[in-house]
């Protein structure tokens, strides 16, 4: 026994990395160009990683210039004795802001426009200060009847320091151009661009009427050391007793964070699909390249290699080619970051450094290594099974999933290491659940399309057709075919895209549609009781219709279901219901629904009963999200007078209809003596009817503010422009990504492709026809996949104007057309490219094997 010859021997590690080398010598280009997949979206992680730390630190270190006080209150309300005097106990200096919509009007250009006013007293902003031009401006303007103006309204109306703008009654001297306010992103401005004023003259101005929505902050500056956490912990029953809302440099911190790190989050998970994709890149690749290695796999085994070190042969490569894809991309990823800044300006409140971050750099390149192995595994597993044998036959067969556990165990590493992934973004195990389903989902959508497609394509072709139709045709779906691996990278690309294309088309179409002569396109508000007739003798006399009158009653709610504030304050199960009690409702009244509403559940009561609780009416989802049902009780303050109402009904909005809409409904007889303004609905023809009707109207009634759709419609797509450039550069690692699996998956097949074409050339192919089928097979690929991504784009499309925006799927094709013929003519460009040095090889190469 003792001696028999030991046949085991130790894993000789150095020798392993030898033949990996020696192995690779000849296919590293080719080993470097899939794993080529994986480097942009390695790039799009450590850039959005890096953006994210240095944003992190910037909002630290400059988050006192975003609330520009130590501490700040708000009320929705103007404050009473009691309150006043709470808030004059507060702080070491002070400072008083008002703010609320409103018309203002240039006399200069005779132009209106729809701003937030703030009017402000003290020295506020105590961190940071208000950008102006010229510099003084900011403190200045204080003094006498003076303004400063945003930016976007200069150059949008071609106003000047020294011109003037008139706010309700008062005219005043523009003394500055805003620039910048605390925590204010340039986006914001043009949205709702600010103009500042002196408290000092707002009473004059006539706008602080009964019903008109007005916003107090109190800002406060402690001259010694304070510790606010501690403070406002001391403050905050008294703040929630007296309806008060507070920011700190601490909340202003954590919530600007939370906001952004939300932000940084969807952008990794959009980076990490383009690393997806290149995965898939890897895995076919390597698959192929396996495929290649059967013959010096096989001779190795019948030279007494291990089947597992061979398996290790190949993982070395993998790992070291990995790591190099990995700092390729990190690398990358850290040029890019420098860019970001620039891309996210006007979303962001603050200026953001580029600094390196190399725990991003570090994370980047575990994570490439780590993905391009999990995904080279599942072909690499086949190398088990190759024999001795293959050296004569060379052919193997793919292990079926079910006899192979390995497999399994591959697919569940993958499967747990992506949702992992995604719950350190998203931090949430449900939601990352249901992205690693949706990316599963998605990728077997895809691959099954990718199969029928093949399928029908077998099934169609015809003994009748020419010869080269018939090849082109075929080979899509002969061995070595690429028809699945481009499907799945660029259809998914191709998805994301056209995706964006479509809602932002839905977006402002939907908006569009209201510009139709029989729908408004103008609504005014904070019309007073007394200006109601007025104002609707003026708009008659414009010829202009009057399509709504609406009364609008401000109430608020005392109880709900039942319970008091404290009541709801104390059960846990409707603990989140609390702002119910400090917000202020906008209702109205009367007797029959608008064309936009039908009822849901319940019936509709127009007129109130005699006797017993208000019948009123609730918004369709705001009663699914308070778990409301018919019948249950809610009590309103209107004004100081309590109302006892029920729910009788609730009724389905059209909220994207550019009308006045409502969550709360009451029938007549109720409201009708209650304070109230009014909001009309009328439509305008064109620009130069619209400018010279709000011009009118804020003449003869200063205090009514408009909201122009032509105006909205210039916004949104301003906003969806800016929006959709931002996806589409983090789409672009995709689309590249996908490019990059194009030209992998087309180089590393060469091999194959060049023997196929010079037997055809053998057999009497001419390099014109060989031309022609690689023309045509390369076009119906590129051609599969572009249609296969669009398809998914319109489904999803559909689905999101159906159940999201309630609206009709009417979307601009152009885009997808483009798209489509983009995608492929460079398909063809590059499968050609890859062609062309088959075509002047001779045919005697085959014979040779060279």
């Amino acid at each position: 026994m003792d001696n028999q010859p030991n046949f085991k021997r130790k894993l000789n590690i150095p020798w392993l990395f030898n033949m990996a080398w020696r192995d690779s010598r000849k296919n590293r280009s080719r080993l470097l160009l899939f794993v080529s997949s994986i480097v942009f979206g390695i790039a799009a992680l450590v850039a959005i990683h890096t953006f994210g730390f240095n944003l992190k630190k910037d909002i630290d270190s400059q988050a006192a210039t975003l609330i520009g006080a130590d501490m700040t209150i708000y009320s929705g309300k103007l404050p009473d004795a009691k309150t006043q005097k709470f808030l004059d106990s507060l702080g070491d200096r002070r400072s008083q802001e008002r703010s609320f919509t409103s018309m203002v009007y240039f006399p200069k250009s005779q132009n209106t426009r729809l701003a937030q006013v703030r009017a402000l007293q003290g020295d506020f902003p105590y961190y940071g200060k208000l950008e102006t031009i010229p510099t003084n401006a900011g403190i200045d303007f204080r003094k006498n009847k003076m303004a400063l103006v945003d930016q976007t309204l200069m150059l949008q109306y071609n106003v000047k320091v020294g011109d003037s703008v008139k706010i309700g009654n008062v005219t005043f001297l523009i003394e500055g151009t805003l620039t910048k306010a605390p925590g204010q992103a340039n986006i914001a401005s043009s949205i709702a661009p600010v103009v500042y004023i002196p408290m000092q003259y707002l009473g004059q101005t006539g706008l602080m009427q009964k019903g008109s929505r007005i916003n107090y902050a109190f800002h406060y500056k402690y001259d010694h050391t304070v510790d606010m956490v501690k403070l406002t912990k001391t403050l905050d029953p008294k703040l929630d007793k007296l309806e008060l809302g507070y920011e700190t440099i601490e909340t202003r911190k954590q919530n600007t964070g939370r906001a952004f790190a939300n932000l940084t989050d969807f952008l990794s998970l959009v980076g990490f699909i383009a690393l997806l994709l290149g995965c898939v890149g890897v895995a076919s690749a390597v698959h192929i390249y396996i495929r290649e290695k059967i013959a010096s796999i096989a001779v190795m085994r019948c030279l007494g290699v291990k089947a597992y070190e061979a398996f290790l042969i190949y993982l070395i490569q993998i790992i070291g080619i990995g790591l190099i894809g990995s700092i390729a991309g990190a690398l990358l990823g850290t040029f890019v970051q420098n860019i970001l800044p620039l891309v996210f300006k006007d979303f962001l409140p603050m200026s953001v450094t580029t600094d390196i971050s190399w725990a991003a750099v570090g994370q980047g390149v575990i994570l490439g290594v780590t993905i391009s192995v999990l995904f080279a595994l599942l072909p690499l597993i086949a190398i088990r099974n190759i024999s001795p044998l293959n050296t004569l036959r060379m052919s193997y067969e793919n292990i079926n999933l079910l006899r192979d556990p390995f497999r399994w165990l591959v697919y569940a590493l993958i499967l747990a290491f992506i949702a992992i992934f995604t719950n350190t973004q998203i931090n949430g195990w449900k939601a990352s659940m249901f992205f690693t389903i949706g990316i599963v989902v998605a990728y077997y959508i895809l691959v099954l399309i990718a199969r029928l497609l093949m399928y029908l394509v077998r099934i169609f072709i015809k003994s009748t057709w020419t010869y080269v139709w018939r090849q082109g045709f075929a080979n899509l779906y002969r061995p070595n075919n690429q028809t699945v691996t481009l499907i799945v990278s660029i259809g998914l690309s191709t998805a994301f895209i056209c995706t964006l294309f479509f809602i932002q088309s839905i977006l402002i179409k939907q908006v569009s549609l209201s510009a139709s002569a029989n729908q408004a396109n103008m609504i005014l508000f904070d019309i007073q009781v007394k200006e109601k007739d007025p104002l609707a003798a003026l708009t008659r006399k414009e010829r202009l219709p009057l399509l709504q009158q609406v009364p609008v009653v401000t109430v608020r709610i005392d109880k709900f279901k039942g319970k008091t504030e404290a009541q709801t304050k104390k059960d846990s199960a409707m603990k989140h219901n609390m702002w119910l009690f400090s917000n202020e409702f906008r209702v109205t009244y009367r007797d029959s629904l608008t064309p936009t509403e039908k009822i849901v559940s319940g019936d509709w009561i127009g007129k109130v009963p005699a006797g017993g609780d208000v019948p009123i009416s609730v918004e369709d989802r705001f009663a699914k999200g308070m778990q409301l049902k018919i019948g249950d009780k809610i009590i309103f303050n209107v004004q100081g007078i309590r109302v006892n109402a029920r729910i009788a009904n609730t009724r389905e909005v059209n909220w994207n209809r550019m009308q006045t809409n409502f969550i709360f409904v009451f029938p007549k007889g109720v409201l009708e003596d209650a304070p109230q303004f009014y909001a009309f609905a009328t439509h305008v023809p064109d620009k130069q009817v619209s400018a010279r009707y709000q011009r009118d109207v804020v003449r003869a009634f200063p205090n009514v503010s408009m909201i122009d759709l032509g105006f909205i419609l210039t916004v949104l797509e301003d906003l969806m422009d800016k929006v959709g450039s931002i996806i589409s550069f983090m789409a672009m690692f995709s689309i590249v990504t996908s490019i990059v699996v194009l030209i992998a998956s087309v180089r590393i097949s060469k091999f194959q492709r060049m023997q196929e074409n010079v037997l055809l050339r053998t057999m009497g192919a001419s390099r014109r026809q060989i031309f022609s089928i690689t023309t045509i097979e390369y076009f119906f690929l590129g051609s599969l996949s572009a249609a296969t991504g669009i398809l998914i784009a319109t489904i999803g499309s559909w689905l999101l104007a159906k159940y999201n925006f309630d609206t009709a799927f009417n979307v601009n094709p152009t885009p997808a057309i483009l798209l489509f013929f983009a995608i492929g003519i460079l398909t063809i460009v590059i499968g050609l490219l890859n062609s062309r040095g088959t075509l002047n090889r001779p045919p005697l190469e085959i014979l040779r094997g060279e």
